[in-house]
């Protein structure tokens, strides 16, 4: 009887160590393509700094990343990848560019999580993990829903961004009544604006009213002299502008519907995620704006956790990239620790810090966050 069981439990540990030992062989390999030198370094540095951070907070000694450099090229972005084939890596965040992507078509058996937004074209083997446009237009539709917003325009600047906004107004089915394009040259741009809200036709509309109100016999000096201190007479087609702008550009625009009689008060202004710009808050004019936007709860408390590691301040890619290492680790143990085709093909929904990633047939959406800028703070809506 003594020998049976030491029999058992010579077995089960045999089995014990077998198991530790085939766990020990399915190392989570987590590649990393960023630029490490050249002149985009402090932004591929950064998210290095991320992915550590991430699996510290993982504490699973079995992830290991493989950071590699691109320095910004295609090609030497394709000889990084093959070096991390050859370590057996069959999932690689990254690159950071969209120019970079050019060759990875030649390594179809790794799936690369592109850091950019740009889902347009996209290599069979790429994964926009960036926060698109899709995902944003279709919390801005949530939005309007909510609000019972039905008559909304969008302007959209001439840029290489073009074509992804048009896909995503196609792809989100966001309503709309035109899509208006616009060159973001200052000398061009206030002429496109005031055609695009009829500005001349309200002015003229104003002057017409005061001169028929002061040649009737009784003058209503009153409202005459109500009428001079507006700039316009008459509404516009819309009840609310997405604007698909950013920085410097999106303020010229707000700028110039100022000018043309349309207030932020009356009309709603939106546009797309500005990654809480404090520059917005000094906009006083152009308040309320609205815009999607990942958690900034989360993102304020990662920028507060970085910045006791590392003593300086990450960039919004490494927001992403963090989420993103917490991502694949979660798709791997979910997948019985097999990389294969099925991990971002399969209905699957992550919470992250960013916010929740909606993951299906090789594609990544976000569930975002909407926020407006009103009184010089960022004030959560939904």
């Amino acid at each position: 009887m003594i020998k049976i069981i030491k029999i058992i439990l010579l077995l089960t540990l045999s089995l014990l160590v077998f198991s530790q030992k085939t766990f020990a062989d399915k190392k989570i390999r987590i590649g990393l393509l960023v630029p490490l030198t050249g002149e985009n370094s402090e932004i591929g540095l950064s998210i290095v700094k991320a992915t550590q951070l991430a699996v510290n907070r993982i504490n699973n000694p079995e992830i290991e990343i493989f950071p590699k450099d691109t320095k910004s090229s295609a090609e030497i972005t394709l000889q990084s990848a093959k070096e991390l084939d050859q370590l057996g890596v069959k999932i690689i965040i990254g690159p950071v560019f969209n120019d970079s992507l050019t060759y990875l078509d030649e390594l179809k058996n790794i799936t690369f999580l592109s850091l950019t937004n740009k889902k347009v074209n996209n290599l069979e083997n790429v994964i926009s993990a960036g926060i698109n446009a899709t995902s944003q237009l279709k919390t801005i539709k949530k939005f309007l829903k909510l609000n019972e917003i039905k008559k909304t325009i969008f302007l959209t600047p001439e840029t290489s961004y073009k074509n992804e906004i048009q896909e995503a107004i196609s792809s989100s089915k966001i309503k709309i009544i035109k899509n208006y394009f616009y060159d973001s040259d200052p000398t061009k741009l206030t002429k496109q604006i005031e055609d695009i809200t009829n500005y001349k036709k309200r002015r003229q509309n104003l002057e017409d009213e005061i001169t028929r109100l002061e040649v009737t016999e009784e003058t209503n000096q009153q409202l005459i002299e109500k009428l001079k201190k507006k700039d316009t007479l008459g509404d516009v087609e819309f009840d609310s502008i997405i604007i698909a702008d950013f920085d410097e550009s999106l303020k010229s625009i707000t700028t110039s519907l100022l000018y043309t009689d349309i207030s932020p008060k009356e009309k709603y202004f939106i546009t797309l995620n500005q990654w809480f710009d404090e520059s917005l808050l000094r906009e006083t004019s152009s308040q309320p704006i609205y815009f999607p936007s990942i958690n900034k709860k989360n993102y304020e408390e990662f920028t507060l956790d970085y910045f006791e590691k590392f003593n300086q301040y990450p960039n919004q890619l490494s927001f992403l990239s963090f989420d993103l290492v917490g991502l694949v680790y979660y798709l791997i143990l979910q997948n019985d620790l097999v990389i294969d085709e099925k991990i971002f093909k399969r209905k699957t929904v992550f919470k992250g810090k960013v916010g929740i990633f909606d993951i299906s047939e090789n594609k990544i959406n976000h569930i975002l966050n909407f926020y407006k800028v009103d009184n010089k703070k960022f004030k959560k809506v939904f």
